[in-house]
C-alpha cells in the first residue's frame, strides 16, 4: 500500500521543473541494477510498496519506512529455478533456506515425470502451509501413466488414453505450467514417443510448455534430442530439454552436436530451450543403474528378477556396463550414496569404499552386488560424477540455455546430498561469471530470471520493471559464492545479502527473517475453479 504522500506535494521551481516528495514501504537505494533483460546494468534506486515495485530512478528526495542501502552491491530480479524437487523438504523447511540465501524467489516442482495430483489439493496444502518462495508445478506424465496403467511396459488403450488426457487437462485447468517427462525413468521409460504426443497437445491447448528428462543423456543423447524436438513439433508445445548434460566419459563433447540440433530445430520454428546445473555430477535413484526392463512392475517384481539366477547375471552384466560407460564415469568410487533412509552410514561413501567395507576388491563386478544389497535393502539415493566439463561450459553458454538446480530444499546435515540444492545460483555468479568469465553477470542473471519467466508463461516476474511483483536479489558480486561441495554439502551460499519475494524482505544482512510470503504461480490454464 502506498503510504506517500507527504500529500504528494508538487512545486514549480523557477527552473520549470517539478520537484515531488514521497513515501514507499521499502526503498533500496543506490545500487547497481541488473534488471534481467540481458541489458548492461545502470545505477539506480528501486521503491516498492506493498507488492509491487512502482519506481525505479533516481529517488534520492523520496523517504521509506524501511531504507537498504545497496551501494556496491547488485539488485537483480529475484531468480526463477524451472526444475526442483522441493517437494522434498518444503514441508519440513518452509522458509527454504537453502534456495532464498541464494536468491531463488521462485520454485517449480513435478519435474522428471513425477508430480503431485491433484494439482488443486497440493496448491492447498501448500497454502495452508506458508512458505518464503513462490510455488509452481508442473503435472507429470509418469504420474498419470502411473495411476492408470501402473509400472507396465505397454501401450495404453483408448479408454486408458483418454484418462491420462484428462487427467493432464484436470492439472492444467488448476494450474499447472504445463506437463514434464522422465522418459529415462520407470514408468516414463515404457512410454512410445506418440503417447507422450497425445498428452503434450493436451497442455498445449492451455498454453503450458513440454520439460523432459529425456530418455538417455549417455550414448543415445542425440536419438533422445531428437525425439524432444518431434515431440514439440508434432504436439505443438514449447519444449525445454531440463538439466542437459552429456554422460559417460566416452561421449564427452556430444553437446556440440546436440546444440546444434537445438539451433536447426530453433532456425525452423520449433520453440526448443535448455536448462542445466553447473557440476559434474549428477544425483538420482541408485535404480539408474538398473536396466528399465527389470524394474518393469515395480519394485517386489524387480527384487525376484535380482534373486532369479535366470536372470541376476544378465542384470549384473548392465550394471557393470553403466558403472563402466554411463552413470558410473568409468569406476565405482564415482558413484556416491547421498542418502538412504534404512542405513543412513552409508551417506558420503561411494560403492568403492563400500565394496573394500564388505570384504571384496572394489571391482564394477563387486559393486553391482553392492547395489544389489542397496536395493534389497530399501534403495538410496546417490551422486554420479561422470559429466564433462567442456560440456557445462558450451551449454551453458548457448543462448537458449536457463539455470535450474535438479535439487530438493536442504534440510540441513541430513544425509550426503548433492551441493546443487545449497549451491547453484551463487556458482553461476561466483565461479562461473567473476572466477571463470564464462558469462557475463548480465547474461548469468538473465538465465536466471526472465529466459525461465518467458519459458513458463510468467508475465509479471523476473525483471525489475515498474508493475512486477517485487520479487528481488540484492549481492555482494565480489563475495557471492557456493559453499556447499560434495564432501561437505550443509553450506549456504555466502554473498547474498538481501532477498524480498513479493515485497516482503525474507533474507537480511545475510540471515533468513522467518517471513514466509510465498505465492502459488498458476499456469496459463488456470481457470480458478
Amino acid at each position: 500500500m502506498k503510504k506517500c504522500i507527504g500529500l504528494l506535494l508538487l512545486f514549480v521551481l523557477g527552473t520549470g521543473t517539478a520537484y515531488s516528495q514521497e513515501s514507499y514501504d521499502i526503498l533500496i537505494r543506490n545500487g547497481k541494477i541488473v534488471d534481467g533483460s540481458g541489458n548492461p546494468w545502470y545505477e539506480a534506486d528501486v521503491a516498492i510498496d506493498g507488492e509491487q515495485i512502482v519506481r525505479i530512478g533516481d529517488l534520492s528526495a523520496a523517504s521509506a519506512d524501511r531504507i537498504i542501502d545497496a551501494a556496491g552491491l547488485v539488485v537483480a530480479p529475484g531468480f526463477i529455478d524451472p526444475h526442483t524437487h522441493a517437494l522434498r523438504g518444503i514441508f519440513d523447511v518452509p522458509n527454504a533456506e537453502s534456495a532464498l540465501l541464494q536468491g531463488v524467489t521462485t520454485l517449480t516442482e513435478g519435474n522428471d515425470g513425477s508430480s503431485p495430483f491433484p494439482v488443486d489439493e497440493h496448491f492447498q496444502a501448500i497454502l495452508d502451509k506458508q512458505i518464503s518462495p513462490n510455488w509452481g508445478i508442473f503435472i507429470g506424465q509418469g504420474t498419470v501413466r502411473s495411476r492408470v496403467i501402473g509400472a507396465e511396459d505397454r501401450d495404453p488403450s483408448a479408454a486408458e488414453l483418454d484418462q491420462m488426457k484428462d487427467m493432464v487437462r484436470q492439472a492444467m485447468q488448476q494450474g499447472a505450467l504445463g506437463i514434464s517427462t522422465g522418459l529415462f525413468y520407470v514408468p516414463g521409460s515404457f512410454t512410445p514417443t506418440e503417447e507422450v504426443i497425445e498428452l503434450s497437445r493436451v497442455a498445449a491447448e492451455f498454453g503450458g510448455i513440454y520439460i523432459s528428462h529425456m530418455r538417455e543423456e549417455a550414448a543415445q543423447l542425440i536419438d533422445s534430442v531428437n525425439e524432444t524436438i518431434r515431440i514439440g513439433e508434432e504436439a505443438g508445445i514449447p519444449v525445454q530439454m531440463t538439466h542437459h548434460k552429456v554422460i559417460g566419459v566416452e561421449n564427452w563433447g556430444a553437446s556440440i552436436d546436440s546444440l546444434r540440433l537445438v539451433d536447426e530445430a530453433r532456425a525452423r520454428g520449433i520453440d526448443i530451450t535448455i536448462d542445466q546445473y553447473p557440476y559434474t555430477a549428477s544425483q538420482t535413484g541408485i535404480n539408474a543403474l538398473i536396466p528399465q526392463w527389470a524394474q518393469e512392475g515395480g519394485r517386489e517384481r524387480m527384487l525376484e528378477r535380482i534373486d532369479s539366477p535366470e536372470t541376476r547375471a544378465t542384470i549384473k552384466n548392465e550394471v557393470v556396463q553403466k558403472i563402466l560407460y554411463d552413470r558410473g564415469g568409468g569406476d565405482p568410487k564415482n558413484v556416491f550414496i547421498s542418502r538412504n533412509s534404512w542405513d543412513p552410514s552409508m551417506a558420503g561413501k561411494n560403492l568403492a569404499e563400500l565394496s573394500i567395507e564388505a570384504g571384496m576388491e572394489p571391482t564394477p563386478e563387486n559393486a553391482a552386488d553392492i547395489v544389489f544389497e542397496i536395493l534389497q535393502g530399501g534403495g538410496a539415493t546417490a551422486v554420479y560424477h561422470a559429466i564433462g566439463p567442456e560440456d557445462v561450459d558450451r551449454i551453458m553458454q548457448h543462448p537458449a540455455t536457463a539455470i535450474g538446480s535438479d535439487g530438493p530444499i536442504g534440510i540441513f546435515g541430513e544425509g550426503a546430498p548433492h551441493p546443487r540444492q545449497y549451491g547453484t545460483f551463487a556458482r553461476v555468479l561466483g565461479h562461473f561469471v567473476r572466477e571463470r568469465g564464462i558469462l557475463s553477470l548480465e547474461d548469468a542473471v538473465r538465465k536466471m530470471s526472465s529466459q525461465t519467466a518467458r519459458r513458463l508463461g510468467i508475465h509479471d516476474r523476473g525483471l525489475l520493471t515498474e508493475g512486477y511483483y517485487a520479487d528481488i536479489a540484492v549481492f555482494d558480486a565480489d563475495e557471492i559464492i557456493d559453499k556447499a561441495t560434495f564432501e561437505d554439502p550443509h553450506q549456504y551460499a555466502e554473498g547474498m545479502k538481501y532477498v524480498l519475494v513479493n515485497g516482503q524482505i525474507v533474507v537480511a544482512d545475510g540471515q533468513h527473517t522467518g517471513r514466509r510470503p510465498g505465492k502459488i504461480i498458476y499456469g496459463p490454464g488456470y481457470t480458478g475453479n
